[in-house]
């Protein structure tokens, strides 16, 4: 049985959270506030957590970077009455994998859940591709380390997994669709420009310090990862 812990202030809702997955075969841990969300992530192994931002003694912010310092594969859902595009920003900066405003519907919560399990659950693709280099940036795919020009690049496990895709698509254009397809594994909008935010995060780490730019876009098309622009 999948467990997920749900660090939810509003009893309410939290218990209807707790409810519906359960019903739905989930094992369910809640914490009510964010000291005692720390204590049970620090003490157990989810498989996924669901995070309010506004919590009391520790918000959503610092806790996702307490979860993230223990576990960087752990898939973070925010829920959250926060919908501006700053504390978006903010909440993917500091690892959270997808933003859901309040008020919500639950099926919505219930299939995003479920896209991120099946992806944490998945077999490794079976390329024997072992090592990929692109001018002077090497992605090692058994490490899961990334360099340029010989200087390490700490990534995310989801900004790692972008590289990854697109480099294994050398000068391929990919489209916004199918990168949210195999990569985030959602074939729905989610309402959030995650993929932007993303693409920004892996332009500021891969190509910023350097003269030659790595990362493309091709305006209305997609994405591409190629030595020419």
């Amino acid at each position: 049985m999948q467990k997920i812990l749900v660090v939810e202030d509003e009893v309410k809702v939290a218990n209807a959270v707790k409810q519906g997955l359960e019903e739905n075969g989930f094992e369910v841990d809640v914490a009510y506030d964010g000291r005692m969300g720390k204590s049970l992530a620090a003490s157990n192994s989810y498989d996924l957590v669901i995070l309010d931002l506004n919590l009391p003694h520790f918000n959503g912010y610092e806790l996702c970077e307490v979860i993230r310092a223990k576990n960087n594969r752990v898939p973070v859902i925010m829920l959250t009455a926060l919908g501006g595009v700053d504390d978006k920003m903010q909440a993917f900066e500091l690892g959270a994998d997808d933003y859901l405003v309040k008020p919500f519907d639950f099926r919505e919560l219930l299939a995003r859940i479920r896209v991120f399990l099946k992806r944490a659950g998945a077999e490794p693709t079976q390329s024997t591709q072992f090592k990929i280099a692109i001018a002077d940036l090497e992605i090692d795919r058994e490490k899961k380390e990334v360099t340029r020009a010989g200087k390490k690049i700490a990534l995310t496990a989801k900004e790692y997994q972008l590289l990854e895709f697109l480099a294994l698509h050398k000068g391929k254009v990919i489209s916004k669709l199918t990168i949210a397809e195999k990569v985030w594994d959602i074939d729905f909008d989610t309402g959030t420009n995650v993929i932007e935010v993303y693409m920004n995060f892996l332009r500021k780490k891969i190509d910023k310090d350097f003269d030659s730019k790595l990362l493309h876009t091709k305006t209305g098309m997609g994405y591409y990862l190629s030595e020419e622009p």
